[in-house]
């Protein structure tokens, strides 16, 4: 259709002006401090408590092993409440005091033969032959191997005589007969104590009263350490001798009996060896045997090995949970913040397998499962390889005590689960199938077997020195932890460009006690410009004059502060507490985002109520109110059939200006977050007439929105040729100037109420 007219007519045209101006990308808030469980100062964006419940757990036991108690740290249950007041998404950043690890997965086996003995392998039942007889018990380092190559086996081995047999080696002792004729003698005996039977000795004598030796010929049985045997005299000293001569009594000494080996169990680890290989303990070695000890490992005494091995998400020791079996297939140190592995359906024929995260103190018989990855593979080629499947990546900070600390990820894959990560696979797979589409041998018994397991070896606690909570935190000790362990976490969220968000807390740092942390996360909000902080001011019990005077010392737009403490319902452990304030005003921010704008003031009746809260740690008065406000600390008031109620908007700026209202800084923040997204767009692209009309053509229409909303009086944006002048434009710059009226909130009503005369006029 043509433009333009040629000749006199009409031309209807189409302007479409209607566009959806695209809506910034909407941050939400963040929260720093101590958690039960998760990665400690990996921040975690997540957006429902339910979620926060799964990868930072709820509530803890802390206090002597008679005298335990359960509690929530402060970010859970503030967690809680921006969540059930409407907020959408939350950056959560976990600190702790010391050093934390993963925990990983007990041996998740397979096929293939790992060469290694474990310590405490009992050996005995491959015995090749029924040696060591009259050997003597215990360790043994010198042993020789055959068949194979390896080395430093060390067994200990068990003896016992319980057979009653004699050692046909035995020298019992006796007492010495008289008048004996010195010869050779095959004597048998009578038992005096004892059951025994069937043995006859060798006895020689030198002399009348000397005896050289006595060897058992016959062994006999049923002969135990301390029975006594009797040979009388007359068989000793032959046929018509010595008579009266004493008879010859024989006592059973523990070495006097046929020793048999019950036990041969390993000590120590070690690696090398195979199935076939032969043992040998040289006779020489275990005293008077008559064999050498010989044994030949089995399938069984050698450990498979580890297909793969997973790694918790989670640190800490909470992560830990190796322990036994109980009859209902649950572990004893099994907890609902802990884990369990399972490999079910392996198939050599495909080569997948499937492996199932369990809650740690489910039971066997009644599985609480939380993932579950089916008909993965170890194939590094393959859609399903494992890695690929559940994730492989873990993120380390590094930098840690530096002013910027910044995180290092390793790992090809995103973390697909939310609870583990592969962090090797040992036997990998690669083409598993053969043109035939039939499973290759060499790679058949790489597949993991079916098994469960637990996980292990994660180390840190969150139990350090006392622990103080809630009312009782106070100078050296908030939540078990120092200002100081807050500081990396502070300083990593400074980068605005990996992590957005509009508001800031930290509950359980306050600015008396905590300054040196609480001025860096300000300063570094500063630097940031696109949020507002939460800030409390003085421990619980502190007066109105405490709060006021350390309100004073900070001078800053971009913090709140909000008094008193207030006592609240725990949601998990449904005690009531206090805490202090920064713990509830999020959800307050929160909640009026959701019925209103950020603009619009978290204060009165209407958007600043706190139905949590039971009561206030003090009501205040109008002249409390009067005194926090003119001293920057917004009060948290408490109204007959009102409840408690956040009355104050107030930042921590001295100077008088829009500024000085939290409305007014939260207004500045959307605006420059969303103009600031827009901008990013044009960096690199022509300066030029084009790229300006671009941006006026996304900023104007926002701005009109937010004007139509309540948020400005009036605005007006400049990016012409005015401020972008040649020097400008061979600067490589491109300026634009944005002015705003912003809208103010009523906060200070008079009303007038006058009185007039009988058939007075109302004034128009």
């Amino acid at each position: 259709m043509a433009e333009t007219l040629i000749s006199p007519g009409v031309l209807a045209r189409e302007n479409d002006q209607s566009q959806i101006t695209s809506q910034p990308i909407q941050a939400g808030a963040a929260l720093i401090g101590p958690t039960v469980k998760g990665r400690v100062n990996i921040p975690k964006l997540i957006t429902s408590y339910s979620e926060y419940q799964a990868n930072f757990g709820t509530t803890f036991e802390s206090g002597s092993t008679n005298q335990k108690e359960e509690y929530t740290f402060l970010t859970s249950i503030s967690a809680y409440n921006y969540f059930q007041n409407g907020g959408t998404s939350l950056i959560v950043t976990r600190v702790a005091s010391g050093s934390f690890t993963a925990a990983t997965s007990s041996t998740i086996f397979n096929d293939v033969e790992s060469g290694d003995i474990p310590d405490g392998t009992n050996v005995f039942s491959q015995l090749t032959v029924d040696t060591g007889n009259d050997g003597t018990a215990g360790q043994f380092d010198d042993v020789s191997t055959t068949g194979g190559d390896g080395s430093g086996l060390k067994v200990n081995v068990t003896a016992t005589s319980a057979s009653g047999q004699f050692s046909q080696s035995a020298i019992p002792t006796v007492s010495a007969p008289t008048n004996a004729v010195a010869a050779s003698y095959l004597v048998s005996q009578s038992a005096t104590s004892g059951a025994g039977s069937g043995a006859t000795f060798a006895v020689t004598c030198s002399d009348a009263t000397t005896i050289d030796s006595i060897i058992a010929v016959s062994t006999g049985s049923g002969y135990a350490t301390g029975d006594t045997l009797t040979v009388t005299s007359q068989s000793v000293m032959g046929s018509g001798t010595g008579a009266g001569g004493a008879d010859l009594t024989i006592t059973i000494g523990a070495g006097d009996l046929h020793v048999k080996p019950t036990a041969i169990v390993t000590s120590g680890s070690v690696s090398g060896y195979a199935v076939g290989n032969t043992i040998t303990v040289a006779k020489a070695d275990i005293g008077n045997a008559d064999t050498d000890l010989t044994f030949t490992l089995v399938d069984a005494n050698i450990t498979d090995d580890a297909a793969f091995v997973l790694e918790t998400i989670g640190q800490g020791e909470i992560m830990n949970n190796a322990g036994t079996l109980n009859s209902q297939g649950a572990i004893s140190t099994g907890t609902n913040d802990n884990l369990r592995w399972e490999i079910a359906s392996p198939n050599t024929s495909s080569g997948t397998f499937s492996v199932i995260i369990r809650r740690g103190n489910d039971t066997t018989r009644a599985k609480s499962v939380l993932e579950s990855f089916n008909n993965v593979s170890l194939d590094p080629k393959a859609s399903n390889y494992i890695s690929r499947i559940i994730g492989d990546q873990t993120e380390t900070l590094l930098g840690s005590g530096t002013s910027e600390p910044y995180l290092q990820t390793t790992g090809s894959y995103a973390n697909a689960s939310r609870y583990v990560r592969v962090k090797q696979v040992n036997y990998k797979t690669p083409d598993y199938l053969d043109n035939s589409g039939n499973a290759k041998s060499q790679f058949t018994a790489s597949i993991p077997v079916a098994g469960s397991g637990s996980f292990g070896d994660a180390q840190g606690s969150i139990l350090t020195g006392q622990g103080k909570y809630y009312q009782e935190i106070n100078g050296t000790d908030t939540q078990g932890l120092v200002g100081g362990n807050y500081t990396d976490a502070i300083n990593l969220l400074a980068n605005k460009d990996d992590y957005q968000y509009n508001i800031i807390s930290v509950p359980g740092l306050y600015q008396s006690d905590y300054s040196s942390t609480t001025n860096t996360l300000i300063s570094n909000t500063e630097d940031r410009g696109d949020n507002i902080i939460v800030l409390d001011l003085e421990a619980y019990n502190s007066s109105i004059t405490a709060t006021t005077t350390t309100a004073a010392s900070l001078d800053t737009s971009y913090a709140a502060a909000y008094w008193p403490w207030c006592m609240v319902t725990d949601p998990d452990s449904g005690q009531r507490v206090w805490v202090p304030a920064s713990t509830l005003i999020p959800g307050v921010y929160a909640a009026n985002d959701r019925t209103a704008e950020a603009w619009f003031a978290p204060a009165g009746i209407n958007r600043g109520g706190l139905g949590v809260v039971v009561q206030a740690e003090r009501k205040l008065t109008q002249s409390n109110r009067d005194t926090l406000y003119v001293g920057k600390v917004n009060p948290i008031a408490t109204f007959p059939g009102r409840g408690v109620v956040v009355f104050g908007q107030k930042t921590l700026q001295t100077q008088a200006s829009a500024l000085d209202r939290v409305n007014v800084r939260r207004l500045l923040i959307a605006l420059k977050n969303f103009i600031s997204q827009i901008s990013d767009n044009l960096v690199f692209e022509q300066n030029t007439a084009a790229t300006r009309n671009v941006f006026l053509g996304q900023v104007n229409p926002y701005l009109e929105s937010v004007q139509q909303r309540q948020g400005l009086y009036a605005f007006k944006v400049v990016m012409n040729d005015s401020n972008n002048g040649p020097e400008v434009i061979d600067r490589n710059e491109l300026r634009g100037a944005i002015y705003i009226q912003p809208t103010k909130t009523a906060e200070f009503i008079y009303l007038d109420f006058n009185i007039l005369p009988t058939g007075a006029e109302f004034p128009a």
